[in-house]
């Protein structure tokens, strides 16, 4: 059964997201409301003018259809999804949402929908969160009829997880998803805080049949339905409980942080015979502390005082409160308390309006069990193990959703171990067990982010690709990926490691095995680098070429590399300044100066005119002609 008999169950969507996509429904001072029908592959309007829409953001699942679908009047009562094992123990609706308090609202049935007449068992989850329990047998009334169940919970992370986790292997199931953003500090939320969540055990509006969205037209700003008390009365109280009503306007009504209909104030129980007590009884879980909330509203115009109508509020013999509504608020105004029950021994909370003056009146009663909230998953951690999730290609059948370790009374993902941290305020991965899993991916680099990692096996599967270099943190003590398709060198960071077991046997592995690696096996621990042709660089492997290693330059390359450039570059600037250096000394022999120019000039005529003077002389000789003496007087 679920831990609140009479509830159920609104998830909000985020308005910034989904504001353009749904139509507003529902009266919210938050102008967003959001509902799937489960297991529906369209969607529809209700007879209340709410819009449903298809069923979305599953993890997983199958749908059907309730066995006698006509005796259901909701449009969204008649589908199911249900989570079979081959989707794995555990499935989730994942609504992506804006930080905010949120009232959500599930309703749930079975109605023999596989034909095996077997009610299952299963839990149900809030942001890893346990909140709903349901056991084989169903009681008869919610087996056939199915049954409402909600709760407010602060969602903070941007996304709801709503998760539900099998019980040997029965499937679980659920009709439909209802959410409705509320006001943050609605409910005490500043005094309780917002590491709790309200589980609804009990929300009656006395004098009264079931009202509320989804029942009638009547409006709830939260979206909260509301039940008849007269099923919670005390044997003695049924007797002499009288019913009162008005159609009169009722003062204080839907203000903030709580909204609280006028519907609610517009009747009343009261005690006949002018005097006598108002007894309820509310049944609990005794492991949990209780916010009750009181309402009440004077709407007997016979009442036109203070003391007229005076009474205490008892709450397992205790007494909690002398109330006069009058006194307070006068006639049909709105008044409402609250009061918190810790540390109960029994399994009912006895609430009783004894009275003092005048017969006690009360217009409604809510009882929410206050549930801490479990302890979750480092969130850089449940962001490494979705990467996880998508790299290695897990299969459905192992049920990688939600918080990989919350709630703490679950089992965590297949083939993975958890632990709290160091303060004890969250869990943290310490083991994964893959091996022969079938796996055909990668090992995400976002693996760095378990830090808290001391056993990790692969072994067996069909990964490819490289080690992530930042695989391996002081924590990690066992290594096993063999026998799989890994290439790459082994990375540096596992040498921070304190391993004691490294299995990469069997892989496509290459480049220089770090010292620290090998090391393992020399002190005490084991290691084993078979069937990895490009290893090389320790005892048993070849030795590692001078200027290549892990399949680059290797260190020493590089540097020797970079030597060279430098010697190159320093040969070829002293090339250039000898060749400026004799240049500048020789810049004469091609420019002589002017005046030496034309005084060679001078002379090369002066040598062509004596050449020709000589060359006639010894043509006149050649014909006989007298030879004149050179100066003659």
């Amino acid at each position: 059964m679920p831990l609140s008999p009479s509830s159920s169950f609104y998830l909000f969507l985020s308005s910034i997201i989904f504001l353009l996509l749904l139509p507003l429904s529902l009266s919210s001072p938050f102008n967003t409301s959001f509902f799937i029908d489960c297991g529906s592959p369209e969607g529809s309007t209700d007879a209340f003018n709410r819009t449903w829409l298809p069923d979305q953001f599953y993890t997983g699942g199958s749908t059907a259809v309730v066995s006698e679908p006509l005796r259901f009047h909701q449009i969204a009562e008649k589908t199911i999804r249900y989570f079979p094992l081959s989707f794995g123990k555990k499935n989730c609706y994942v609504v992506p949402l804006p930080p905010g308090r949120y009232y959500l609202r599930t309703f749930t049935v079975y109605d023999n929908y596989d034909g095996k007449s077997h009610s299952p068992s299963f839990d149900v989850s809030v942001e890893g969160t346990l909140v709903f329990s349901w056991r084989s047998p169903w009681p008869e009334g919610f087996l056939r009829d199915g049954s409402y169940s909600d709760l407010f919970a602060f969602i903070g992370d941007g996304e709801l997880d709503l998760c539900f986790y099998s019980i040997a292997t029965d499937p679980p199931i659920v009709g439909s998803l209802e959410v409705l953003q509320v006001d943050p500090s609605s409910y005490d939320a500043d005094g309780t805080g917002q590491n709790v969540l309200l589980v609804n055990y009990g929300r009656l509006s006395c004098g009264s049949d079931q009202w509320g969205p989804g029942f009638t037209n009547h409006t709830d700003s939260f979206g909260r339905s509301w039940q008849s008390d007269e099923d919670f009365r005390s044997d003695d109280s049924k007797s002499v409980a009288r019913s009162l009503s008005t159609v009169e306007k009722i003062k204080g009504v839907n203000q903030a942080p709580n909204y609280f209909p006028m519907k609610l104030y517009q009747t009343a129980v009261t005690a006949s015979g002018g005097g006598g007590s108002l007894v309820y009884e509310l049944e609990v879980d005794a492991k949990l502390d209780y916010l009750l909330w009181f309402h009440f509203s004077e709407i007997d115009s016979t009442v036109k005082k203070a003391g007229q109508r005076v009474f205490d509020l008892v709450v397992n013999d205790q007494n909690v409160s002398r109330v006069d509504v009058f006194h307070e608020v006068g006639g049909f105004a709105a008044f409402s308390l609250n009061y918190t029950v810790k540390n109960l021994s029994s399994t009912t909370v006895t609430v009783k309006l004894s009275s003092v003056s005048g017969a006690p009146i009360i217009s409604g009663l809510e009882n929410y069990a206050i549930v801490p909230a479990d302890m979750a998953t480092v969130p850089e951690q449940v962001t490494a193990m979705k990467a996880l999730k998508d790299s290695l290609r897990v299969p459905d059948r192992m049920g990688w959703n939600g918080d990989p370790c919350a709630p703490t009374n679950w089992d965590a993902w297949e083939g993975v171990s958890c632990r709290a941290n160091s303060q004890g305020s969250a869990l943290v991965i310490f083991q994964i067990d893959l091996g022969s899993q079938g796996l055909k991916g990668f090992i995400s680099e976002q693996i760095s982010l378990l830090t808290n990692l001391n056993s990790l096996n692969l072994s067996s599967n069909t990964l490819t690709g490289q080690l992530p270099l930042g695989l391996g943190h002081k924590s990690l003590v066992s290594l096993d990926l063999s026998n799989n398709q890994l290439t790459g060198p082994i990375p540096e960071s596992l040498s921070l490691s304190s391993l004691k077991l490294v299995l990469l046997n069997g892989n496509e592995l290459q480049g220089k095995v770090p010292e620290e690696v090998y090391s393992v096996g020399v002190h005490g621990g084991i290691i084993d680098l078979s069937g990895n042709k490009g290893l090389c660089g320790v005892p048993s492997l070849p030795s590692c070429p001078l200027l290549w290693e892990n399949g680059h330059l290797s260190k020493g390359g590089k540097i020797a590399i970079a030597i060279s450039c430098v010697v190159f570059l320093i040969l070829v600037l002293l090339v250039i300044y000898l060749c400026c250096i004799w240049r500048g000394r020789h810049d004469y022999d091609f420019a002589p100066p002017h005046d030496l120019t034309s005084l060679a000039a001078k002379r090369n005529r002066y040598q062509r005119q004596k050449s020709l003077m000589l060359l006639e002389m010894e043509s006149q000789h050649a014909k006989g002609m007298p030879t004149l003496p050179l100066n003659s007087q």
